[in-house]
């Protein structure tokens, strides 16, 4: 293998002649991994040689190699670096074409709707559940809600005004169906350099947030009846958004790698489309596996299904680099890929965005031509400066510290209170965390509910249980607003409710035996 050649071909066909070296260089390799040039086995050359043949410095080639073994495309042994296994999948099938180059996360629990409204209401408003609490809860330790005192608000105002003082009498008018050309370029350019997604400009769609863009996907792909799998525990705004459109759901569990269907799910319950949150589960935090995220392309393409990947916090990944997203693994991938700037900026900016295979482009832009509102220029116009100028970047590396901090003082403090009965689970990435109860007999929707009266808010795992029959235990802790001082005297609070109920339930369970002596 010419490493030279391939390198410098690599450069020449994407015009990238500007990456910092040692970027090139992983993209180039990676690129090489999914199209087949570097098969399954290969084993690459040592990075002093590496680095001798390409005229770079040996941290350069250590860069790349360490990139792609976290990101799971090689593995290293005695003898070297070796292309792993499972990236046989990811070459290009025989006679596919290339990729066109170029409230969002609120809980929910079972709900009873009012029988005097039930003859009023449509079946799909009937099938809806209720929230868990008010969307608009702050502080412990409500998931979802980044550090707001932290984002740049005077930046912000800036580049709104410098928006509007730019903006003209045409673009006071609705706006683009598909959203401000000027952010989805910005966010086209962002998502191939961060995430690894393949798309063109005309891929990218500006959504409300997340539920805006579940909504648009239901619509738009699927018909009243059609199956979609949801993982269970899972997002209660995607079985809200489902359910609305009177799609049948089918839960699918979750194991340590991720969503995992087994063959009889898909010979007996085939979905039309498949939901995974893969890069952080919600709630329990798994990251799927490269192996499993693989079999599950191949899986819904041989099936004629869509998966929607909701990416909805990967930009916070705090024991190693991000994972690329599934939608850039496979050329053509059949991937829906969503993502919000809720989480990284704050919620009330209501921007989102979905990117869809470029066969769907074209339907989806009329559909949301025909039912969307369309605005709010100025924000677009503003976000889109905040990209492009680097701050985006910036605000992200310092939220990644700022959430790694206090991600380690729950951890420690959770494991000192906690430790005995309870495990943590899901803290590698994102902004919470889940504990669950060792105890399978713990009842936590009533720890949660004891635990709201006393100020804290804990969402129960088994209130995200997508077909009614929960699979764990445990509560769901976001952790990206609490300042890392104030962790353990929090943990103190929610350890004192946990290990009472566990006392209690420990001694009803015995007078029940006393009782049946």
């Amino acid at each position: 293998m010419d490493y030279a050649l391939l390198l410098d071909t690599y450069t020449r066909d994407h015009g990238q002649r500007a990456w910092p070296r040692q970027r090139l260089l992983h993209e180039c390799l990676r690129a090489a991994i999914r199209n087949g040039t570097l098969a399954a086995g290969t084993r690459l050359v040592a990075t002093r040689a590496l680095a001798s043949e390409l005229g770079v410095a040996r941290n350069t080639v250590l860069y790349a190699y360490e990139q792609l073994a976290c990101e799971g495309f090689v593995v290293s042994d005695r003898g070297g670096t070796v292309v792993a296994p499972v990236a046989a999948a990811i070459a290009r099938p025989p006679g596919g074409g290339g990729a066109t180059p170029g409230p969002d996360r609120a809980t929910g629990g079972d709900g009873v709707q009012d029988a005097a409204a039930a003859p009023m209401l449509s079946r799909r408003a009937r099938d809806l559940r209720a929230v868990a609490g008010p969307a608009d809860m702050m502080g412990a330790f409500v998931p979802g809600v980044p550090a707001l005192d932290a984002f740049p608000t005077a930046l912000w105002r800036r580049l709104l005004d410098r928006a509007w003082r730019g903006m003209g009498t045409v673009q006071l008018n609705y706006g683009d169906q598909a959203g401000e050309p000027a952010l989805r370029g910005a966010i086209a350019d962002y998502l191939r350099a961060s995430r690894g997604v393949l798309c063109g400009v005309d891929q990218v769609f500006i959504t409300d947030g997340t539920q805006s863009s579940l909504d648009l996907c239901a619509r738009v792909c699927a018909d009243e009846g059609d199956t979609v799998w949801i993982e269970n525990p899972g997002y209660a705004g995607a079985q809200a958004a489902f359910r609305g459109a009177g799609l049948r759901i089918a839960g699918i569990s979750v194991d340590a790698q991720g969503l995992a269907p087994t063959a009889g799910d898909w010979r007996e319950r085939p979905p039309k489309l498949v939901y995974t949150t893969p890069s952080h589960q919600y709630p329990l935090g798994t990251v799927m596996s490269l192996e499993r995220r693989l079999r599950l392309i191949a899986d819904a393409r041989a099936a004629g299904a869509l998966i929607i990947e909701d990416d909805y916090d990967s930009e916070f990944r705090h024991d190693g680099p991000p994972l690329p997203a599934m939608q850039g693994l496979a050329p053509d991938a059949p991937v829906l890929y969503l993502g919000t700037f809720s989480k990284t900026m704050f919620p009330s900016l209501r921007l989102g965005f979905l990117v869809v295979p470029a066969a769907l482009a074209g339907p989806l832009a009329t559909m949301r031509a025909q039912s969307s509102a369309r605005g709010r220029v100025a924000e677009q116009l503003a976000l889109a400066e905040f990209l492009r100028s680097g701050q985006f970047a910036l605000h992200l590396r310092r939220m990644r510290r700022l959430y790694r901090q206090r991600r380690d003082a729950l951890q420690a403090a959770l494991r000192q209170h906690l430790g005995g009965i309870a495990q943590v689970v899901g803290a590698s990435a994102g902004m919470h965390l889940a504990l669950r109860f060792d105890d399978a007999g713990l009842d936590d929707g009533e720890i949660s509910d004891r635990l709201m009266e006393e100020g804290v808010v804990a969402h129960a795992l088994s209130a995200h249980a997508t077909d009614g029959v929960p699979d764990c235990r445990g509560l769901m802790l976001g952790y990206a607003q609490i300042p890392a001082e104030r962790m353990d005297g929090l943990a103190r609070r929610l350890a004192a409710v946990v290990h009472l109920a566990a006392y209690e339930g420990a001694a009803r369970r015995d007078r029940s035996l006393s009782n049946g002596a």
